[in-house]
Parts: C-alpha cells; structure tokens; sequence
C-alpha cells in the first residue's frame, strides 16, 4: 500500500519550513537524515523521499548533499507550478528536471506535485495538464498532478506567504480537476487519457468529508499512484489514531506515497506546524510508528 515515504514538504519553502528560525537548515538536515534512518529501520522496502521542494533549487539540493541527507533518502523529489507561481515558463520543465539531476545523479527525481489552476480559465488548466503531461510523463519515475479537488472556499490554505501574493492567493482554491461542488471541470477529462501514468496528489485534512469521493473519482479515473499526508501535528489529536486507520484503509487499492510533515505545536522550536522539531529524533519516532503501523515489513513480505 506504501510505496514511498516523503520526509517534509516543500522544506526549502518558508510555508512549510521557517527559516528564520534554521537558517543553514541544519536542523532540517539533521531531521531528514534522522526520518531516513528510521524509516529504512523499520521497512527498507519503502522508498524514502526527500520533501519535493519548491522552488526547483538545485544549491539546496547540493547543500543537502554536502549535509548527508541524500545518504539516507533514495529519491529527489521536486514540486513546479509555472503557471501560477514559478518565475519560468512551463516549457522549461525538461530544464529544470535536469538541475536536479545533475547535483543527485544516483537518486530517482520524482515530480511529486505539479499543477495548473482554472482561476482564469478552465482551458488553461486543459493546456497546462497537456503540456505538463507532454514534458514529464516518461522523463521522471513518478508525476503527481495537484489536486483531485478544489480546496473548499471556507478553508485556509496553507502559506506563509498570503501577505505577498496578492490576488494569487486565491489560486490555491483553484487547483482542482473538480470543483468543490463535485462539478468536473473540463481538464478532468483530459487527465483521465494520462492515468494511470500520471498519479494524483490529494491532501486529506482531518476527519476531511472528501475522502470516500476522493477514492471513488480515483477509481473511476484509473489512478494507481496517489500521494497524500499524514500530519505529525494531527497525530496528537483526539481520535488521531481511528482517522488515520480510516484514511489508510480507504486508499488501500493505490500506491501509496504518504507525506510526514508539520511540527507539533509543543515540539517545535517556536509553537507553529513549520517549526523545526526541539529534538528531531521526536519526528523520526512519528515516521517510525507511522511505517511500521502502514507498511510493516513483514506484510510486504507475505504478498511477495
């Protein structure tokens, strides 16, 4: 059911990562190189993914290199919205894959979120899909389209950075093949001719409504390989332990990439989910507990 596990997301992003607060990511370093460590203890059948960053930074990845972090992750993962936020043009993904390849020649470099909003038009998405599908699908292992569903209006998105992207704030809203109403939207149709080559990147928030649909639309669509999360923050929540059993029990048909990120308000340095962990060894232990409850590897064992 896990086929990969994705250490953090977007950690060189300061939505999901404070630099402030570890400016020579440091901490981050030491976090990743410890998650590795205890995931490949648990079960070193499932693949460990260095958080898709964003933007495509190739000296990042060059730092983690010269950090150890590539030690101890097996993919690279990058995440490319150039229609909605990135400073280049889409026609310069082939470019930008290669950045990567070329400071992590011996890793895998999965693209593990990309994605065209309709805010201007839903045939903008439709040419963004097909462009995306036509530059990506075949030059990488892995593509994650963002997202099945629009996120709902009533809902925050998830950034630091809503002071300064004005109106492509609401973009976020916009980054679904679906409507929040349940409408399709016209590029839907268009995504279906790329599954199951194409995979689908779906955040599930706590206890999130969505997630019986999500898993029908994904059928539906010919999905096999889907990427979501499982929050280090909801892990100490009342019921945490019934919503994840849910979550994972209803996405038991794909291939699953399951994403560990977001501090704990008491285990941060400072109280927020983009703090970095007062001991990294907490979050490791949650990326430990996480794989062993998921993807044992002696349930792997008993398939094969």
């Amino acid at each position: 059911m896990i086929e990969a596990a994705m250490i953090w997301n977007e950690p060189n992003n300061k939505s999901h990562w404070d630099p402030e607060l570890d400016p020579e990511w440091s901490i981050f370093a030491k976090t990743a190189i410890e998650a590795g460590k205890a995931i490949a203890s648990v079960n070193p059948d499932v693949k460990r993914v260095l958080g898709g960053i964003s933007p495509i930074d190739p000296h990042f990845i060059n730092r983690m290199k010269t950090m150890g972090v590539l030690d101890e992750v097996d993919v690279v993962a990058v995440h490319g919205f150039p229609l909605d936020w990135n400073l280049w043009p889409i026609h310069e993904w082939p470019q930008r894959i290669a950045e990567i390849e070329a400071v992590a020649p011996d890793h895998e470099i999965w693209a593990t979120e990309v994605g065209v909003g309709s805010f201007g038009a839903e045939e903008v998405q439709v040419f963004g899909l097909e462009k995306t599908a036509e530059l990506l699908l075949g030059r990488v292992p892995r593509v994650f389209w963002y997202s099945l569903f629009d996120l709902p209006r009533e809902w925050e998105a998830t950034t630091r950075h809503r002071e300064a992207e004005g109106s492509s704030y609401y973009r976020h809203f916009y980054m679904g093949l679906i409507k929040e109403d349940g409408t399709p939207k016209l590029a839907l149709e268009n995504f279906a001719r790329h599954s199951p080559q194409m995979g689908i990147m779906q955040w599930f928030h706590f206890e999130d409504p969505r997630l019986d649909d999500a898993v029908a639309w994904m059928k539906r669509l010919g999905v096999t390989h889907l990427r979501t999360g499982l929050s280090w923050w909801d892990s100490y929540r009342p019921g945490w332990e019934a919503w994840f059993d849910r979550q994972m029990e209803a996405l038991e048909a794909f291939e699953t990439t399951v994403t560990f990120c977001f501090t704990p308000d008491h285990e941060g340095v400072a109280p927020h989910y983009t703090s970095p962990p007062k001991d990294p060894m907490y979050f490791a232990d949650f990326c430990a507990r996480m794989i062993e409850r998921y993807a044992p590897a002696q349930r792997k064992a008993a398939v094969a």
